[in-house]
């Protein structure tokens, strides 16, 4: 069974619109109560995570959440501003090459660049210590773009290993490249909801990680799962009946009912069907149920940090 507290870097994927952000806030709500110290990095994202943990506003500078949670909404520019600060550590060079209005526009230009910039500020974290000599974070929980752009952001450090002449940026992408293919220290978490087209994304998803990228998959995240309230006979029965868009006012109340419970029935006899298909990625499966109050809300992410 996949251990999410071993890890140090978890890198949450999936199509947009499936929860990636409440599963993050989720899982790390769960480490944080289990005494681990947590950051959740978003990029550039509409910022939700203030409203799941009760705080104020998350932007471009790490601010506490909860106990024991930190979080930052990474800007590319202002990623690139603080990785001129480490390599360019006399101020006045600083400014003489980031603040160059040219240098300014050039940068966010260079294809990939504006990515690695966020993933590896992001695993920058990772590495950082207190001046005692401890982690500042035992974990971070990158909150990644959709599908497609999630995968690109993946790629960028092996690119910049092809590419890229020697140098302190080829050598922090080697070592966050490193990390992020060591099983024990790197997990990808692939987050779906049990439909037919977020499922077929996921398996192919999932397979790029798997045989193109070889990056470890740590577990798949079904999120948004109803409880079943019928048998298979009775679904066998109600599923046919289900009409879509039939708001026909004049229909009785048990004509209403009916059609109620013959959509919940298919809408279980899909969500199996979606289940058995998720099964091909042989990953261990956290399910999380389908909440009928606000998903955001601090007392549902309390909710589903029980499930992890």
């Amino acid at each position: 069974m996949w251990n999410p507290d071993e890890r140090r870097f978890v890198f949450v994927t999936g199509k947009g619109g499936v929860g990636k952000t409440t599963v993050t806030a989720a899982l790390g709500r769960a480490l944080a109560s289990r005494g681990k110290r947590v950051l959740i990095a978003m990029c550039r994202a509409k910022e939700r995570v203030s409203t799941m943990f009760a705080s104020p506003p998350v932007g471009p500078e790490i601010v506490p959440v909860a106990e024991n949670v930190w979080a930052v909404n990474i800007e590319p520019e202002r990623a690139f501003e603080e990785y001129g600060h480490m390599i360019l550590k006399v101020q006045a060079l600083y400014r003489v090459v980031f603040q160059n209005r040219y240098v300014r526009s050039f940068l966010p230009a260079v294809p990939g660049l504006s990515e690695w910039a966020m993933l590896g500020k992001a695993w920058y974290h990772t590495t950082e210590r207190t001046p005692g000599g401890k982690r500042r974070f035992d974990v971070v929980l990158f909150d990644a773009p959709a599908t497609g752009h999630g995968l690109d952001m993946l790629r960028v450090p092996r690119v910049i290993l092809e590419v890229a002449p020697p140098g302190m940026l080829r050598r922090d992408a080697e070592l966050a490249w490193e990390m992020f293919q060591d099983e024990s220290a790197t997990s990808v978490l692939v987050v779906t909801i049990p439909e037919e087209l977020p499922v077929t994304e996921t398996l192919e998803l999932w397979r790029t990680i798997d045989r193109d990228l070889r990056l470890p998959l740590g577990a798949m995240v079904v999120n948004g799962v109803v409880p079943f309230l019928f048998s298979p006979e009775e679904r066998d029965k109600l599923a046919p009946l289900a009409l879509d868009g039939d708001n026909d006012p004049q229909r009785s109340a048990a004509a209403v009912a009916l059609q109620a419970a013959a959509r919940r029935a298919k809408r279980e006899s899909l969500q199996i069907q979606s289940l058995e298909r998720l099964k091909q990625a042989s990953l261990p499966q956290i399910t999380l149920p389908f909440l009928f109050e606000d998903a955001s809300a601090p007392a549902a992410i309390e909710r589903l940090a029980a499930h992890f």
